[in-house]
């Protein structure tokens, strides 16, 4: 095959989608090398679950027989170590301050594209890619990712850390397809494997979807440090006692164990007192949040140009709110044009520009707040 546009190092879990991408560069003329990253085994997760999803010997097997029937190296490579050190930690950690994690956004932002680039200027590959649906363009000296073509399937809310450095030289092949050619794609080439094979959606280290059970795991004695916790409404009222505030998040609603007469949600935690504050869905509106360790897109910064229009995004399956943003410094302001429910320290915030991102960052508190008016914003440009 003429391989005339370059070499490009693609991320292969083993699934459908980073499989396809791997085969239509190969198709498209691209000198391919296939690597598993190995981040995580599941005897030192402890679950009870079978091995499954991206780290399996299974899915390792499976990526690697892709590349030899298309005869392109392929490579496995070992990150449990810094994966472990930095996502696992830093789940643990942002659990015991009260927070919710998004491991995944740090796994691609500090672990996997870091890895890939690596291993990609070792074995002089130009460029690195993954089968996420997302896309990146150029556009007046910047690299700015835009939401997948399916908005069923969009990760571009997964991608807003990835620096400009290794945008600079990420491909995404499946940006601009939806799941459906996916399958008709592997299903025309005689990949029916990949097409009946389940897609997993835990968290890759915890394969029996039970965050409580593995931090209970990770972390000796938390059980019994922070059992006997207090339940309380806004005002402090004592309504009952709780198993410890690692083991709840903003906006759970089952799992409680207290009838109040009302559907009954967590408002809030306090790692501090211990305390889980509940209250009604309203409780749980916010006009405004902070957020910040920001990564900026389309645009270096935002700062100087008053209140810009964006649909924003606080957690990955969050539709978007239209909301005003006001960069002062490192933070930005996020202002919504209405109230949002369960806003999430830990989480993210990704800012849009139609289906370009302009950045986005860590959600670091929120209030109920007045609304900026309209007049005070100003066109992106």
């Amino acid at each position: 095959m003429n391989t005339t546009k370059g070499r490009v190092l693609v991320a292969m879990s083993g699934g459908i989608d980073s499989s396809v991408a791997a085969v239509m560069l190969h198709e498209q003329g691209y000198e391919v090398v296939g690597m598993t990253m190995k981040t995580w085994d599941y005897a030192s997760a402890g679950g009870s679950k079978k091995e499954t999803g991206c780290c399996s010997l299974d899915s390792i097997n499976d990526a690697r027989q892709i590349a030899v029937e298309l005869g392109f190296p392929h490579y496995i490579i070992d990150i449990r170590d810094e994966f472990g050190d930095f996502v696992i930690s830093n789940f643990t950690e942002e659990y015991l301050a009260g927070r919710t994690p998004n491991p995944c956004v740090l796994c691609n932002t500090h672990i996997k594209w870091d890895a890939l680039l690596r291993r990609a200027d070792q074995l002089g590959c130009e460029f690195i890619a993954t089968g996420h649906y997302a896309q990146v363009r150029e556009e007046n000296g910047r690299y700015v990712i835009s939401k997948g073509l399916d908005d069923n399937k969009d990760q571009s809310y997964a991608l807003w850390g990835v620096t400009q450095e290794s945008l600079a030289r990420t491909l995404f092949p499946l940006g601009q397809l939806r799941k459906t050619a996916i399958y008709d794609f592997a299903r025309e080439r005689g990949f029916t494997e990949l097409v009946n094979k389940p897609e997993s959606y835990e968290i890759c280290f915890i394969p029996d979807n039970d965050y409580r059970g593995f931090l209970r795991r990770r972390v000796p004695g938390l059980e019994e440090r922070v059992a006997g916790g207090e339940f309380v409404l806004r005002d402090g009222t004592v309504i009952g006692k709780h198993e410890g505030y690692p083991f709840y998040t903003i906006g759970q609603r089952k799992g409680l164990g207290v009838a109040l007469g009302f559907p009954a949600y967590v408002t809030a935690i306090d790692p501090e007192t211990n305390r889980v504050v509940l209250g009604n869905f309203d409780d749980l509106a916010s006009t405004r949040t902070v957020v910040g360790k920001l990564n900026m897109g389309k645009f270096a910064s935002l700062e100087g140009r008053g209140l810009v229009p964006s649909t924003t995004k606080i957690r990955y399956n969050h539709d978007g709110s239209p909301a005003f943003l006001e960069q002062k410094g490192d933070k930005i302001y996020v202002y919504f044009e209405e109230a949002v429910h369960a806003v999430t320290p830990g989480q993210a915030a990704v800012f849009y520009d139609g289906n370009d991102v302009l950045g986005g960052g860590w959600i670091e508190r929120h209030t109920i707040g007045e609304i900026p008016e309209p007049s005070e914003a100003v066109a992106v440009r």
